[in-house]
């Protein structure tokens, strides 16, 4: 078990690290949008907020996801240990599963209050780049932690689906929130089956009736399929307002106050 720990934490941190890099450097050479804030104290605040995620979950969570995939596969809990295929396909939809039960998750947190007001502050940065993509509220992460956890005991994923779903996770989230401009024909392309930035942007509106649409974080077959797509937002990405209104003040931005958010109206 603490093989698997210290493995799933450095393939991810390594990932992670990688690809963070990527994006920043890479949004900062083809920008899609205008940054309405400077980014060291936003970044300072994203990033920190991030550590203290990752510090929390080690400390409050007993086990990773996956050890307890690797607890459930040796009791052959799930569907999928209920089922004979390669290993191959059994990884194909085990993240298949996983993201449907993030898509899930993700409109449960916008249509119940309570979760919402902890979701928000994901939602009430006024900039839309690589770092929103980690910028969730500690109590937020620690619920969806056990969901997470639910998900892969129900399904029956594999420690390995695990490591390919978490590692999945981080690099198309960092993608999809970056200020990436790709070529408009590429991003037709590529969001047939991955989520673009210009497509989760959308989600991020602070137009109510775009919020609450694209909810979709690796794969945007959910979003058709359930009738949550839209393609683009009605002022263009380069007029859209990014955020929530009632959090537009500078000053919201800081991390005592993104810390403070779902406990104030």
């Amino acid at each position: 078990m603490d093989m698997l720990t210290s493995t799933e934490l450095t393939v991810r941190l390594g990932f992670f690290l990688g690809l963070l890099i990527l994006f920043a450097v890479l949004e900062a050479a083809f920008p899609r949008r205008t940054r309405v804030l400077p980014r060291f104290g936003r970044w300072f605040s994203n990033l920190t907020i991030s550590g203290i995620n990752q510090l929390l979950t080690r400390l409050i969570l007993p086990a990773s996801a996956m050890v307890v995939a690797a607890f459930a596969e040796d009791r052959g809990w799930g569907i999928l240990h209920s089922i004979d295929a390669p290993v191959f396909l059994e990884i194909a939809l085990a993240v298949l599963l996983l993201d449907l039960a993030i898509y899930g998750q993700h409109v449960l947190f916008h249509a119940v209050p309570f979760l919402w007001r902890l979701h928000r502050m994901h939602h009430a940065d006024t900039d839309f780049d690589v770092t929103t993509g980690i910028r969730f509220h500690p109590l937020s992460i620690l619920i969806s932690a056990v969901i997470k956890l639910v998900a892969v005991v129900v399904i029956g994923a594999s420690p390995l689906a695990v490591l390919v779903f978490e590692v999945l996770l981080n690099a198309t989230s960092l993608f999809n929130h970056s200020n990436l401009a790709l070529p408009l024909g590429l991003d037709r392309l590529v969001r047939l089956f991955v989520v673009t930035p210009d497509m989760h942007r959308v989600h991020h509106s602070s137009n109510p009736e775009e919020t609450d649409r694209n909810f979709g974080f690796n794969f945007p077959w959910w979003d058709r399929l359930f009738g949550t797509y839209l393609p683009q937002p009605s002022l263009g990405h380069v007029d859209m307002e990014v955020g929530l209104s009632e959090f537009r003040e500078p000053v919201e931005q800081r991390l005592d106050r993104l810390l403070t958010q779902p406990f104030r109206s």
